[in-house]
């Protein structure tokens, strides 16, 4: 799976992440007090559909340079 769930500390309610760990581009998606990372594709799209105001699914995209 390409989402990594990321821990929320509860009492201070904060999000803590290490931006040396992903290589490259990354991106991380917030939603009812649930916060996941994902990695960007090199070529290609991310798409992150919502529904009501919530994250409902993260579509990837990708291709490769011919």
């Amino acid at each position: 799976m390409k989402l990594q769930e990321l821990k929320i500390d509860v009492d201070t309610m904060k999000l803590e992440v290490d931006v040396t760990k992903p290589k490259g581009s990354f991106a991380v998606v917030v939603c009812d007090g649930k916060a996941k990372l994902t990695e960007l594709p090199h070529h290609g799209e991310t798409k992150i559909i919502t529904h009501q105001g919530k994250v409902k699914r993260v579509k990837f995209d990708e291709g490769e340079e011919f």
